[in-house]
């Protein structure tokens, strides 16, 4: 697990090759654009995740609350959690029986790692150059699922955020469906999103989480916090 599953997934444009969907006309920033849209006027979600890091596989279930409250219940590992209520982040790793905390920043520049939400894709307008991946015409989403969708390559305006470049992958309804990135190390990172359910009604207490009394406590793993 590194800072870059939590500063991200934790998030200068430059216009591209137009898309033609009836008589408009889109560049990869208008359709970008778009998605932010169908974004900002989401409440709530809950989708099942998968990370793809470093070649170890986790996933869950991850919910998003406004204004920028996620969580991951985790079923690989086990047990193992990521919650965020927009001012504390805090992951809880049974294998090591530790929690690690983090007081975010104001700025919100470095709110829990979730490309995937209103804030998340904000961020990634101000400090993206966005273009189409190779065209605008949609495509399988890999080999093996044929999902169509739409490709967006991201690439960084600054060396100062966490990725060099993303590729989002956008549904037919405008969702998010992949998200790949490759770190400032030049580590790969992959996050799928699927069965998107949309303005569940999440409660508050959802996204607030006590840890085991025996798990020990690691403060500002990430930066330190501000007071």
């Amino acid at each position: 697990m590194t800072r870059y599953h939590f500063s991200l997934i934790l998030l200068g444009l430059l216009a591209a090759t137009p898309l033609v969907r009836g008589q408009e006309i889109l560049t990869a920033v208008d359709f970008f654009s778009l998605v932010a849209d169908r974004y900002a006027a989401i409440e709530d979600y809950t989708a099942n995740v998968r990370i793809v890091n470093r070649g170890v596989t986790s996933s869950g279930t991850l919910y998003f609350g406004r204004p920028n409250r996620v969580r991951i219940d985790f079923t690989q590992p086990e047990e193992q959690v990521i919650v965020s209520d927009g001012e504390v982040l805090q992951a809880y790793i049974p294998r090591f029986n530790v929690v690690l905390m983090q007081q975010l920043r104001r700025s919100g520049g470095n709110a829990v790692g979730a490309l995937a939400t209103p804030e998340g894709l904000q961020l990634l307008r101000r400090s993206y150059g966005i273009a189409y991946l190779q065209s605008p015409e949609p495509v399988p989403l890999d080999d093996e699922d044929p999902e169509p969708v739409t490709k967006l390559e991201l690439t960084w305006n600054s060396t100062r955020e966490g990725y060099r470049r993303l590729v989002l992958s956008i549904d037919e309804s405008l969702l998010i469906r992949r998200i790949e990135g490759v770190s400032v190390t030049f580590q790969e990172v992959q996050f799928d999103f699927a069965d998107v359910r949309l303005n569940q009604g999440l409660p508050d207490a959802r996204f607030e989480y006590e840890a085991p009394s025996s798990a020990n406590i690691f403060n500002d793993f990430l930066f330190d916090g501000e007071g």
